[in-house]
């Protein structure tokens, strides 16, 4: 093809290159022009114009790409007719589109004006969504280039899998005092989720949190997929969920995906039905990992851990505290702030007794505490206790708003921060940390750090320092940080998490009582002398 400028008188039988309109009179650009033009061209003084000029060896853009999306219009998908050399495939069901990316890199290095564009592999469409388009940049591709990238494409280039998953399960589990109002938002928005799938989320199920329960439930499972939400979020392969898979005789082929949200999501079987342990974010509609699972699953396609490995790249699906979004709006979301008082101590220290049982004027150091800070303005409280501490669990009932089960709390205190970070209501602006140990801290000091807490002007994390300057608790933290918090391990609390984002901390000073914590027989000792 040659493309340029000619003599309008010798411009008939070639493709003009850019419009012209003339008083009404008007040849777009992409005609064929005619004598007829030509002898209009010159009646209106036009002496020169751009063509392209094709020869034997050309094929026009329509033809070449009506060729090249023959191969690509397979089952569940229909092409447009061609127009202005481009041919669009449309999806004519919901499903998964799997795109081979390797064929459409081949294609569209035969030759710059020859391309495709499609969406991405594993993309979610529904009916009339445009899946790929081909388009010739010019007006013409050469007859062999064509040839050439149709070899490139196939059946198996662009394939639409429909969803064919048509019921599921849900197992939610509860611990003691867990807020039914939690079970029913994470019902409804697993409902949410299945009907988007066309699944029929016949069974919800609701049992205690431990393995035999939740095994028995898996057991008498007879839906196509079975979906487990948990109370407390799952933090091992060995925890509740994924233990009680294995007990009720399946399988587990993944726990933890590169996701966010999303990490804490587990996948297995049970006798050749899918069991996927959706994570906590679950609760939420917002996109999160488990969405990806469950579309190639409902669609079905495998997803092995490989599979899941290879959700890396593209899988942060949320911002990270040092990255905030250019245009995030810096106002405080319409909740309160929610108060977490984490009370899963092993009480090593004391030697024998537990600090949060011992008496202070006829109640529980714990019950003191929850009491005090119940006093302030924040939105409620969340308190996380260690199922092994023989009496906690009377000790506090009927305090705060719902009591969180942290079953591995003996591993370190970043797991009472995850059950507890993964416990909060959906509405919680900001959560403010507070240990059980501490009997001076006041409502007071919870109202301090509420009012400092100002995103519009940094105050994402909000710290009370003692008159000696030193850092205390409890520390006020943005929601942007339940992430980053939740994912914390071992016995490392949030001190290093607040080093890394000075640039946001605000600190307020307030009294002693910011540092004092019992956990010792000597600070015992000490602060009851100092009452007295």
């Amino acid at each position: 093809m040659k493309f340029g400028t000619v003599r309008t008188a010798d411009a008939a039988g070639h493709t003009l290159a850019h419009s012209l309109s003339f008083d009404g009179l008007r040849f777009p650009k992409g005609r064929v022009l005619t004598d007829a033009d030509v002898n209009d061209l010159q009646s209106l003084g036009v002496r020169d114009v751009t063509v392209a000029q094709f020869d034997s060896t050309d094929t026009d853009e329509n033809t070449a790409a009506a060729q090249l999306a023959a191969p690509l219009g397979g089952a569940n998908i229909r092409q447009t007719d061609p127009f202005s050399g481009r041919v669009n495939l449309i999806a004519q069901t919901g499903g998964i589109l799997r795109v081979c990316a390797s064929d459409i890199a081949a294609f569209n290095a035969v030759n710059e004006a020859i391309t495709i564009a499609t969406l991405p592999d594993y993309a979610r469409v529904f009916d009339g969504t445009l899946l790929a388009t081909i388009k010739i940049i010019p007006y013409a591709a050469a007859a062999s280039d064509v040839a050439k990238a149709v070899q490139t494409l196939s059946a198996a280039t662009l394939q639409l899998h429909p969803l064919r998953l048509k019921t599921a399960q849900l197992i939610l589990t509860e611990t003691p005092n867990f807020k039914p109002s939690l079970l029913t938002k994470g019902e409804d928005a697993v409902r949410t989720r299945t009907t988007a799938l066309g699944l029929d989320l016949r069974s919800v199920t609701t049992v205690p949190h431990t393995q035999t329960a939740v095994a028995d439930a898996l057991v008498k499972s007879t839906a196509d997929i079975t979906l487990i939400l948990g109370a407390s979020a799952t933090s091992d392969r060995a925890d509740v969920a994924p233990a009680a898979l294995i007990e009720a005789g399946g399988t587990l082929t993944r726990f933890g995906m590169p996701v966010d949200p999303g990490n804490l999501l587990f996948l297995g079987s049970l006798n050749d039905t899918p069991v996927v342990g959706l994570p906590g974010c679950a609760r939420s509609p917002a996109l999160n990992g488990a969405d990806w699972v469950l579309e190639r699953l409902c669609a079905g396609l495998p997803v092995t851990s490989d599979h899941i490995a290879a959700m890396g790249v593209g899988g942060l699906l949320k911002e990270v505290p040092a990255r905030p979004q250019p245009r995030r709006n810096a106002a405080k979301p319409s909740g309160k702030p929610h108060i977490l008082l984490l009370a899963a101590g092993t009480s090593t220290r004391m030697r024998g007794d537990n600090k949060l049982l011992r008496q202070i004027d006829g109640e529980p150091l714990v019950v003191r505490t929850a009491n005090q800070l119940s006093q302030s303005s924040a939105g409620g409280m969340t308190i996380v206790i260690n199922p092994e501490t023989s009496g906690l669990v009377a000790a506090v009932s009927g305090q705060g708003d719902q009591i969180v089960t942290a079953h591995d709390a003996n591993t370190g205190l970043a797991a009472s921060l995850r059950a507890g970070i993964n416990a909060l209501p959906a509405s919680a602006s900001a959560v403010i940390i507070a240990l059980a140990d501490m009997p001076d801290v006041t409502a007071d000091d919870i109202d301090a750090l509420i009012a400092a807490y100002d995103p519009s002007n940094n105050a994402l994390i909000v710290a009370p320092t003692a008159p000696n300057g030193k850092r205390g608790n409890p520390v006020l933290f943005d929601r942007r940080y339940f992430e980053p918090l939740a994912s914390l391990s071992g016995d490392t609390g949030a001190k290093a998490l607040i080093e890394t984002e000075t640039a946001n901390l605000c600190l307020i000073p307030r009294g002693a009582g910011v540092l004092m914590d019992l956990d010792t027989p000597e600070a015992w000792a000490a602060w009851e002398a100092d009452r007295s």
